[in-house]
């Protein structure tokens, strides 16, 4: 699951806790048009699969995620 760290009525790394705690979940990546950088404490703290950037965002990129 694709999810956008910056969404408009709720927190996106909120929303990635949610989606982590239910039973059967699916790998998070959290994505943001921000490069990370100022996100970073939060990125490690979360339980999502990992976080790309949107300019960085590719099939490749992902693969290596998800199979990481």
């Amino acid at each position: 699951m694709l999810l956008d760290v910056h969404l408009p009525d709720i927190d996106g790394f909120e929303v990635a806790d949610r989606v982590i705690a239910a039973e059967g979940a699916p790998a998070v990546v959290l994505i943001s048009s921000h490069d990370g950088g100022d996100l970073a404490p939060r990125i490690q703290a979360s339980r999502a699969r990992g976080f790309v950037s949107k300019a960085d965002l590719s099939g490749k990129t992902l693969r290596a995620l998800l199979d990481g």
